[in-house]
């Protein structure tokens, strides 16, 4: 089991949810801040098997569309371990 961290600009989150649920990926959402211009942000959390880990990322990549500014980039993703992963 992995968990994917990822955060982007909010101007993608509603393509990026779309899209991951439309797969069958269970996520939260959370509303954030940061970076140096304290631009807004969203922070998807999805807990996912290791063989979709990639799917998973393909999907954020494409459905991420705004534009990439000089010296920015368009997000953050963490692909991290889970030692233990309840759901009930």
């Amino acid at each position: 089991m992995k968990l994917i961290i990822a955060i982007l600009p909010d101007s993608d989150s509603d393509a990026v949810s779309r899209a991951l649920t439309d797969a069958d990926f269970r996520i939260t959402r959370i509303a954030s801040t940061g970076g140096f211009l304290r631009r807004g942000n969203t922070t998807f959390l999805a807990g996912v098997e290791e063989e979709q880990v990639e799917k998973a990322l393909q999907l954020i990549r494409d459905s991420c569309t705004s534009p990439v500014e000089t010296g920015h980039h368009r997000g953050t993703i963490f692909v991290l371990n889970v030692n233990r992963y309840i759901h009930f």
